[in-house]
């Protein structure tokens, strides 16, 4: 009983020391006073001011489709790179691959953008391309070290495919690249959406490799919080922050919905 009690407790005081903050902030987002510090009275103006804040506007709307094309490009790139390395055995290139695909994991942030900003430089200097920096520098960076995260993930669900649904489908007579759409893929359906979406987080996350790799016009919304949390707590920011908290809350509830839905129908 007493190490019964003990784990709750435990448990109880570590989910209060995650997860209080974050209320304090949900909280401090509907507090009509300047200072977040200091409560004056229940206001949801900081919400108004937010959506006329034209410069997180176009932050916000800058990293969306940063995140939604890198995690897209990022996707497919893991796609091939793990079927390559599960399906064509030993290859000359392998030992390559396999350290493109491991190196972004371990390697600082600072290092990737830093070798980054001095490749568009270089290559600027060289063929004129990029031309600047800005949305298309981010979605290249974030896609190179973006597929890394992806190889893995579905790398280790495309070793545990059943191969002999593949077989049995060439031995019916389709081709390679008709085993691999028709077989292949809808098999690694659910990674695929999981490396898509961790990729996705990865992306809108990012502070460092975009801080590198940007250019006037091009800030994050990373970016803009981090400009102006550094001059001091704003409102506004508490209100963006519980936007993204409720958000991301309603996505996790769907997606447990789905999941018991499709567990009490496969019951």
């Amino acid at each position: 009983m007493r190490r019964s009690f003990s784990l709750r407790l435990s448990a109880f005081l570590g989910f209060v020391f995650l997860y209080a903050p974050i209320l304090s902030l949900i909280i401090f987002s509907f507090n009509a006073s300047k200072l977040v510090t200091v409560w004056g009275g229940f206001s949801t103006k900081w919400y108004a001011a937010l959506l006329q804040d034209q410069q997180i506007l176009d932050a916000a709307w800058v990293s969306l489709k940063v995140a939604l094309m890198s995690a897209t490009i990022a996707t497919v790139i893991g796609t091939l790179a793990s079927y390559a390395l599960a399906r064509f055995g030993r290859f000359p290139a392998r030992m390559m691959l396999s350290g493109a695909v491991t190196a972004p994991l371990v390697m600082p942030e600072v290092i990737i953008g830093l070798s980054l900003l001095l490749l568009f430089v270089a290559l600027e200097s060289l063929v004129g391309w990029p031309a600047g920096r800005g949305v298309d520098t981010i979605v290249i960076a974030h896609a190179t070290f973006g597929a890394a995260y992806a190889t893995v993930v579905l790398g280790s669900r495309m070793g545990s495919l059943d191969r002999s649904l593949e077989e049995a489908a060439q031995d019916l007579g389709a081709r390679p690249i008709r085993v691999f759409f028709d077989v292949t893929l809808p098999a690694l359906a659910p990674a695929l959406i999981s490396a898509w979406l961790l990729v996705f987080t990865i992306s809108l996350d990012d502070l460092v490799v975009a801080s590198f790799v940007t250019g006037p016009g091009a800030s994050t919304l990373p970016m803009v919080i981090f400009s102006k949390v550094r001059l001091g707590v704003s409102p506004e920011v508490n209100a963006l922050a519980t936007l993204i908290i409720v958000s991301i809350s309603a996505v996790i509830l769907i997606a447990a919905w789905q999941m018991q839905k499709s567990e009490a129908q496969s019951h």
